[in-house]
């Protein structure tokens, strides 16, 4: 009697050890909410694509990501919705920086997590905010084009276009700003025209065909982001002077498509690697599942890195070669 029991006992054990193991399982397994600005942009599906295969290799995230297409409503709603579902985590790429603090203030006031990516808002209404300096890479920028024009005419002197993102986006605003204070302290470097393109290929060749007509001499074309950058030379081409000036992007995403081909095969002078911000994102979103104890720093700042015609063949070299 007492050895039946002792193995009902036993059996009971293993029962509720199971039991417990299997609700430990469920435990860990997380659902992180992810809103994206937009998909269109080529740096936004790498950052999609890169950001599903990191939590798909960390085994216990359920990551959804919405798309908000470039609309504030859209991304508002979408935040909403996120905070009614719960998530253990939510991440958001804010479309504009006003549009997106009110709502990212309530995810915060429900305890939830809030990890901000690349774009900032008004007010720190986040956990911790992983970003790149747009405003060193608008210096760096300046500093390009600055260099070139001294290598071109002897001295600092020439026209610039610089074609404009999304208006009131952070990296719109300090891409420009790095830029300008640099060029700013050389009068004869001119801003002949800054016209506003979304980030969007697209728009960027039409804005630039109209640029094209109205100046007769450009040196340099500036945009926010790669996209842009090759629609502005994609416009100089149909009128015969892309040869006339040089064409300076940002983005530097790797890949056939990404901006570091286009400085290799001479499309572009030169691009800015603008990092997803996706690898230390993930790192510390893991870390803040997985770890109570966790205090994450309120922001992490990744590097931007130059491309020129010097290095691009031989980092689209190692990129294709880890693929």
């Amino acid at each position: 009697m007492k050895m039946k029991l002792m193995m009902v006992g036993l059996v009971l054990l293993a029962f509720a050890t199971v039991s417990c193991n299997r609700t430990d399982s469920a435990k860990r397994q997380f659902f992180v909410a992810f809103s994206q600005a937009n998909n269109a942009e080529p740096y936004r599906a790498a950052q999609n694509d890169l950001m599903t295969k990191l939590f798909a290799q960390a085994g216990d995230v359920k990551l959804i990501i919405a798309d908000a297409q470039q609309d504030n409503s859209k991304q508002i709603a979408q935040v909403e919705t996120f905070i009614r579902q719960r998530p253990d985590l939510l991440i958001v790429a804010p479309n504009e920086r006003a549009a997106l603090t009110a709502v990212m203030g309530e995810a915060m006031e429900q305890k939830i997590p809030v990890i901000c990516l690349e774009r900032d808002i008004l007010q720190a209404n986040y956990t911790t905010l992983v970003r790149s300096d747009n405003l060193v890479i608008g210096r760096m920028a300046g500093e390009f084009i600055r260099d070139y024009l001294v290598k071109k005419y002897k001295q600092p002197k020439g026209a610039v276009v610089e074609i404009q993102g999304l208006l009131g986006v952070e990296a719109a605003i300090n891409r420009s700003k790095g830029a300008n204070e640099v060029l700013a302290k050389y009068p004869d470097i001119k801003i002949v025209a800054d016209p506003v393109a979304d980030w969007i290929q697209a728009r960027a060749k039409d804005r630039m065909t109209e640029v094209l007509r109205a100046n007769p001499s450009i040196d340099v074309v500036y945009a926010h982001n790669d996209p842009m950058a090759v629609g502005a030379y994609l416009a100089a081409k149909d009128l015969n002077r892309e040869q006339e000036m040089i064409f300076v992007g940002v983005d530097g995403l790797n890949g056939p498509a990404g901006g570091i081909k286009k400085v290799k095969d001479g499309i572009l002078a030169a691009t800015f690697v603008y990092p997803l911000c996706v690898e230390k994102t993930v790192e510390v979103a893991l870390k803040i599942l997985r770890d109570p104890s966790f205090h994450p720093d309120k922001e992490y700042t990744v590097a931007p890195q130059l491309v020129t015609q010097q290095n691009a063949a031989q980092l689209y070299s190692e990129s294709t070669s880890t693929q």
